[in-house]
């Protein structure tokens, strides 16, 4: 049991919170693209995406897992986010507030991709392999990876929100 709750309904918790931390991200970007602070969605992404790599740490283990890597990596990338963006409110830091939002939801939806061929059928029978290897999986991690390349230069661009 973890937070008192069984392994399923845990599962169900982390994934339910990687999904908020997954769209209220996009949200964030989105806002990025047009220099919009949304800052109370900004939060939010935060939170969950912190949460989600924190919760990762709950599952039962006995060694440490690519999963964690990706959770330790996600985790610098967010405290470096919000030092940038709540300690000197983007005062020189605009751009690595970016960069690392963006890389931590980028890590957020490369995990989504994972679990998504891993979970759903028909993108199992693609790439059957655990974890996935196969060419429909690589091909959809790399646009994936393309697309948040992109993303993150056109926010680098965009976002100049009013320093406060």
């Amino acid at each position: 049991m973890m937070l008192g709750l069984s392994l399923h309904a845990f599962t169900i918790l982390h994934v339910v919170i990687s999904l908020i931390g997954i769209v209220s991200g996009l949200l964030v970007l989105s806002g990025m693209f047009k220099s919009q602070s949304m800052p109370g969605m900004t939060a939010i992404f935060l939170i969950t995406t912190i949460l989600t790599s924190v919760t990762g740490f709950m599952f039962p283990f006995e060694k440490l897992l690519p999963s964690h890597m990706v959770a330790i990596l996600s985790l610098i990338l967010l405290a470096i986010a919000c030092i940038a963006l709540y300690s000197t409110k983007l005062a020189g830091w605009r751009a690595i507030y970016v960069i690392t939002a963006v890389a931590s939801l980028y890590l957020n939806v490369f995990v989504l991709v994972i679990q998504s061929f891993l979970k759903i059928g028909p993108l199992h029978a693609l790439a059957p392999s655990v974890p996935p290897s196969e060419p429909p999986f690589a091909i959809i991690q790399g646009i994936v990876l393309v697309l948040f390349v992109i993303a993150g230069i056109v926010a680098v661009r965009r976002y100049r929100p009013a320093l406060s």
